[in-house]
């Protein structure tokens, strides 16, 4: 495996994939207090589909950050927990979240600004070009 965070079987780069996933974060941290049933986090996270959260909890599984545990009393159902190699994302994910709660204002003021441009069909020199 090499190191080079460009190549494709970089670990650097399937760190960043894990993370890049916006629903593989959430449901990390969503988490991170300890087992949660489907349900419980669909309730704690919003704005998620019972599909979406199915395919993330089967991703993080695949990728050894979610183990589930099955419960006799609800035998379709069962609960999902973070695993120990868990641990060394949560950090980066908190950092990224310190960041946002702290630079968000100023985030989307930029994209207001952003926003305005486009729609008026101006736009910064050197600024890229965005849909």
């Amino acid at each position: 495996m090499t190191t080079d965070a460009f190549l494709a079987d970089c670990r650097a780069r399937l760190a960043f994939d894990l993370l890049s996933n916006t629903w593989n974060a959430v449901v990390l941290w969503a988490l991170r207090e300890g087992p949660r049933r489907p349900a419980e986090l669909r309730e704690r996270i919003g704005g998620i589909s019972s599909k979406v959260l199915t395919e993330t909890l089967r991703r993080l599984q695949f990728n050894g950050l979610v183990d589930r545990r099955a419960h006799p009393d609800a035998p379709s159902g069962g609960s999902y927990q973070l695993t120990a190699l868990r641990e060394t994302l949560l950090a980066p994910i908190d950092a990224v979240g310190a960041s946002a709660f702290e630079y968000g204002d100023e985030v989307m003021a930029a994209q207001a600004s952003g926003a305005v441009q486009r729609t008026s069909g101006t736009r910064r020199p050197g600024s890229p070009s965005v849909p």
